[in-house]
């Protein structure tokens, strides 16, 4: 019961990471197409739409900026369990396979509801899949 009363917070705290990641791409002119998608292979926080590109967005949220923060929390493994997921997604959603693929961070550093960085890497891995650059 304690181990779930604290994961609450982070858990808010990782909803209101996506949501300000949501707001921040839509403002520059995404279309958020899905939130958290979720297979077997892992999950995609946003899909979007960008002049044509399917965008495969992770968005990460760190407090601090220790052992790499935020950006630095993209593992090999990671993109891994992205690359599986987006092919997924791709299976179950026909119409945008033949879309451009592109995997885009968005990085908080900081709390959402209090001071913090944001940082949109576009193209932050590459992969052969979906026809990505």
């Amino acid at each position: 019961m304690l181990a779930r009363m604290s994961m609450a917070p982070n858990a808010a705290s990782g909803r209101a990471a996506e949501q300000i990641a949501a707001d921040y791409l839509s403002a520059r002119g995404l279309i958020v197409i899905a939130r958290n998608f979720r297979c077997r292979a892992g999950e995609l926080d946003l899909v979007c739409l960008d002049a044509g590109i399917l965008a495969i967005v992770e968005v990460r949220q760190r407090r601090r900026g220790d052992f790499g923060g935020a950006l630095g929390s993209i593992t090999h493994f990671k993109q891994r369990k992205l690359i599986r997921a987006a092919q997924f997604f791709l299976r179950c959603s026909a119409r945008y396979r033949r879309h451009r693929l592109r995997f885009d961070v968005v990085a908080l550093q900081g709390l959402p509801g209090a001071a913090h960085e944001l940082a949109w890497v576009k193209d932050a891995f590459r992969t052969g899949i979906g026809g990505s650059t």
